[in-house]
């Protein structure tokens, strides 16, 4: 989304969930591009989101792919219906600590009962350089809206 632009409908929709997503708020992760079939989200490093050693934990990792990829699956779902993951799978592939990852979530197919998505975690540094940390595979289902 361009961010000199109003916020489309569908970002505002994804945005209307996402702002209910309480371990999102949590961990300070902050919603940047919705489009058909795609959601990026960032979060940025900070003591809440480490393990042990100081570097993003594998939790907060695996959660950022499942909301970007949800979100994505979200775009294409029926404005009446929901998304739960039922299945997700992770490659961690490189830590990092300070900067910010950013999962870019996609649709690979939308069917009727099924959604599967990607993930793609980069890692950005505070010098600007771009790192591949995670690749995630993720399917959701459609479920209806309980509020």
């Amino acid at each position: 989304m361009d961010v000199s632009a109003a916020p489309s409908a569908l970002f505002r929709r994804i945005e209307a969930s996402f702002l209910r997503q309480g371990l999102m708020r949590h961990l300070g992760a902050r919603l940047l591009r919705v489009e058909p079939g795609l959601c990026e989200v960032a979060l940025p490093w900070s003591d809440n989101v480490t393990q042990q050693q100081g570097s993003f934990h594998g939790g907060a990792m695996g959660a950022l792919a499942d909301i970007a990829g949800g979100y994505a699956a979200l775009t294409v779902a029926a404005e009446d219906s929901e998304v739960t993951t039922v299945e997700y799978k992770i490659n961690f592939m490189a830590a990092f600590r300070d900067g910010e990852l950013r999962a870019l979530g996609r649709v690979a197919r939308a069917g009727k009962r099924i959604i599967v998505t990607t993930a793609e975690v980069t890692h950005f540094a505070p010098d600007g350089k771009q790192s591949p940390c995670a690749l995630m595979q993720q399917t959701l289902v459609p479920v209806p809206k309980t509020y």
